[in-house]
C-alpha cells in the first residue's frame, strides 16, 4: 500500500465540555496530559510512522490547535464540518484528497508509530478497515480496565480509533453514517436495510465479528475488515476522568 494520508478528528461536542473544564480548558484535544497538548501525541505518532506521508487535523477551532502542534510541512490544520460523517464525506467529493485515509482521534493519547504500521499492513486491500482489539488481549495487560464490548461469537472486542478508509466509494457508507448521527430514529430502519438477521445473529452470537461485517459490506459493494490490533493498549483513549489518570500512569511507567 502507498503512504497514507491521516485524519486526525480533533473537534468538540456541541454545548459546554465538563471534562474539558475539568482539566483547565474548553477544548477536549487541549487537555494536558504528561505536561502536553493531548492532541500532540497521535500527532507525533503520525509523523514518526513510516507509513504516513500527510497529516490533517480537523478541528472547530484549528488556530488554536494549530499553535499547539509539531511545526512540520506535513501537518496542517483545517476546519471541520458539522458533524464527523459529514467532514469525512467531504473528502470524497474532493478530487484533490489523497487516498487511502487513515483516520484517528486527538484523544487516542497512546497511539504509537507501531499500532498505526501494523493496522495499515493489515488493512492492505480493504475498502473499509476498523481497528479493533480484543477482550482477552487488553484485560491480560490491564485487568482492570473497564471498556464497551462488541460481543460475538469467538470474542468480544473494543474499537481502537483507528479507520481506513481506501478510497471515494466508501461514500455511501459515509452517507449511511450520517443518516443516522441526524436522526437516531432511523437506527431500526437503517439495520433492517443492512440485514437486521445478521445483526441478530450477531447479538446472539452465531457470527462472527468478520462474518457480520462481510454481510454490511455486501449491501454495500464494499470490502469491510475488522483488523485486530497486536497492541491492546491501541483501545485505550480518553473520554473521561479516569482515562485521563491511567492513560498518564501508563506514560509515566506506573501502569
Amino acid at each position: 500500500m502507498s503512504q497514507v494520508t491521516a485524519i486526525v478528528l480533533a473537534g468538540s461536542r456541541p454545548g459546554v465540555d465538563a471534562f474539558a473544564q475539568a482539566y483547565g480548558t474548553d477544548l477536549k484535544a487541549l487537555i494536558s496530559i504528561a505536561g502536553e497538548p493531548m492532541v500532540c501525541r497521535p500527532v507525533r505518532a503520525l509523523l514518526e510512522s513510516r507509513s504516513v506521508e500527510r497529516i490533517r487535523v480537523l478541528a472547530q477551532q484549528p488556530d488554536r490547535i494549530g499553535a499547539v502542534l509539531p511545526a512540520d510541512d506535513r501537518v496542517s490544520v483545517e476546519a471541520s464540518g458539522g458533524t464527523i460523517a459529514s467532514t469525512l464525506e467531504a473528502f470524497c467529493l474532493d478530487p484533490n484528497t489523497q487516498w487511502p485515509l487513515l483516520v484517528t482521534t486527538a484523544d487516542h493519547a497512546l497511539l504509537t508509530a507501531g499500532m498505526i504500521d501494523d493496522f495499515i499492513a493489515k488493512a492492505q486491500g480493504a475498502d473499509i478497515a476498523i481497528g479493533l482489539v480484543e477482550r482477552r488481549s487488553l484485560l491480560k495487560r490491564l485487568p482492570e480496565s473497564q471498556r464497551t464490548w462488541l460481543k460475538f461469537r469467538g470474542g468480544a472486542y473494543s474499537g481502537a480509533n483507528l479507520f481506513l478508509l481506501g478510497g471515494p466509494q466508501v461514500q455511501p457508507a459515509l452517507e449511511l453514517w450520517q443518516s443516522v448521527e441526524q436522526d437516531r430514529k432511523k437506527v431500526l430502519r437503517v439495520l433492517w436495510q443492512l440485514g437486521f438477521l445478521g445483526f441478530l445473529g450477531a447479538a446472539l452470537r452465531f457470527r462472527t465479528l468478520q462474518q457480520a461485517l462481510d454481510g454490511v459490506g455486501r449491501k454495500l459493494g464494499l470490502t469491510i475488515r475488522a483488523v485486530e490490533l497486536s497492541d491492546p493498549l491501541a483501545a485505550v483513549d480518553v473520554d473521561k476522568p479516569a482515562d485521563h489518570q491511567l492513560v498518564t500512569a501508563i506514560i509515566e511507567g506506573r501502569a
